[in-house]
């Protein structure tokens, strides 16, 4: 299934801007310690796995940013061996990083051990772009791709007012008029790739 949004492509497009929401770290998984009184948990970069005869159990272990108590998050619980994907099993034995990464941004995992990702301080927007003044008259249409290298959930809104350097308002202008064109409502979060287009001097009414 691709799900990226695609707005229609207007005419008159000549260029391509590329922003990337760049991957600073991984979320901070929120959960209440059971020794002090923090919420916050890091990746300890290791994942447990532990054989009784032919079934597995799968844990990542995580710490306490406050007292580094660790403690587990199930991945899989008594799974059949033949179950799991080889390579996924030598992943999770060599506490693979990728892997880790993987496991710390599931919001399945998230949704199913009942805890949050906290994704404060996990990006910055880096975009392609000259400072563009997009209030004045402009000669050019173009598109911005809008490239994502971890599933940060982030408001639209948020992403247009660093892109461009423009207040709230400004934006929130812009989009009302036409100028510019969005795939999804402007205070949506996005968390995968997206494309939107600037239109030059405002759409025709």
């Amino acid at each position: 299934m691709n799900s990226h949004h695609h707005a229609p492509m207007p005419a008159g497009i000549d260029r391509k801007a590329l922003w990337v929401v760049r991957e600073l770290g991984l979320p901070a998984i929120v959960k209440a310690c059971v020794v002090c009184r923090s919420n916050l948990h890091r990746p300890t970069g290791k994942i447990r796995v532990n054989a009784n005869g032919k079934l597995l159990d799968v844990w990542l272990l995580i710490g306490c940013d406050l007292c580094d108590r660790t403690s587990k998050i199930p991945v899989h619980e008594r799974i059949n061996v033949k179950a799991l994907d080889h390579d996924r099993l030598l992943m999770f034995e060599n506490n693979d990083p990728a892997m880790v990464r993987e496991l710390t941004m599931d919001t399945m995992l998230a949704a199913r051990s009942a805890y949050r990702l906290d994704w404060t301080g996990t990006w910055e927007l880096e975009t392609d772009m000259p400072f563009y003044d997009l209030t004045g008259a402009d000669p050019a249409s173009f598109e911005v791709v809008v490239r994502f290298e971890l599933p940060a959930p982030v408001r639209v809104e948020n992403l247009l007012t660093a892109g461009f350097g423009l207040s709230r308002p400004v934006v929130r202008g812009l989009v009302s008029s036409g100028r510019i064109q969005l795939p999804l409502p402007v205070d949506a979060k996005a968390r995968e790739d997206f494309s939107f287009f600037v239109i030059r001097g405002g759409a025709p009414s």
